[in-house]
């Protein structure tokens, strides 16, 4: 069995770091920099950094405060938020991030995936897809999940990893922020289609939440939380005892 990874999330807006449902009603939280150096020195196995505003007002990401973020840490770092260019992807990662992860401008022009791919090699391409059930569907969203773009989630993740993204994270906005479990269902049917890593967002409200994700789905490889962690609910290294109790194979 492969080591499953813990992976916070750090949704940052105006410089803080913030949490909302289902995208919506964003509360805040925290100094991002702070927070992640408590969480490189606590136990995560890595740390996402969006910066969740970008997209849709149409700038670049804040790389000031990622530079100072990437300085603080020693776990692995991936970044998103503004990604549109291959420069986008140079920028951020001489501001220290190990992975870039790409949403909305993929969907602007898909062959970004590629052309990253090409230049920095597959496994610093993150796809990162904000996915809603529409009409009995799994339908992609854009800009932080305020746009429909009316294109099928499976088949965009499907097409992604073959033009080169080297790791998923799919991000269920129907369980987002309600803390009632991973969205067991809309994983599973990208499980089948993909043979890359692929990291479970959105839903986390407790250790059995993982527990039930990594037992029913092996093929998961990581679980990402945000609000959970930020607010104590959830210690990173009571959660990896949970895990490693119940047969899960993490790192300590």
């Amino acid at each position: 069995m492969i080591t499953k990874r813990i992976i916070p999330c750090l949704d940052v807006k105006d410089g803080r770091v913030v949490k909302g449902v289902n995208f919506l009603g964003l509360n805040d939280v925290s100094d991002p920099v702070a927070l992640a150096q408590y969480y490189s020195d606590h136990g995560a196995d890595e740390l996402v950094f969006y910066d969740i505003t970008a997209s849709h007002e149409g700038r670049k990401l804040f790389t000031d405060i990622l530079t100072r973020v990437a300085e603080q840490i020693f776990i692995p770092l991936t970044v998103g938020g503004g990604i549109n260019t291959v420069e986008d992807f140079d920028r951020v990662l001489k501001c220290g991030a190990d992975k870039v992860s790409v949403n909305s401008g993929a969907i602007r022009n898909p062959r970004l995936i590629s052309e990253a791919a090409r230049l920095y090699g597959d496994q610093c391409v993150v796809l990162s897809v904000d996915a809603k059930r529409v009409d009995g569907q799994f339908r992609v969203f854009a800009k932080g999940g305020r746009e429909d773009t009316g294109m099928d989630a499976i088949q965009w993740i499907k097409q992604g990893v073959a033009d080169g993204a080297g790791e998923i994270v799919l991000n269920s906005i129907d369980t987002d922020g309600v803390k009632q479990g991973f969205d067991l269902e809309m994983l599973d049917a990208v499980c089948q289609v993909v043979n890359v890593p692929v990291i479970a967002s959105g839903g986390a409200g407790g250790v059995q939440d993982f527990v039930t994700l990594f037992q029913t789905l092996p093929k998961v490889d990581a679980g990402l939380a945000a609000s959970i962690f930020h607010f104590g609910e959830v210690e990173i290294p009571t959660l990896k005892n949970t895990l490693a109790e119940n047969g899960i194979l993490v790192r300590r």
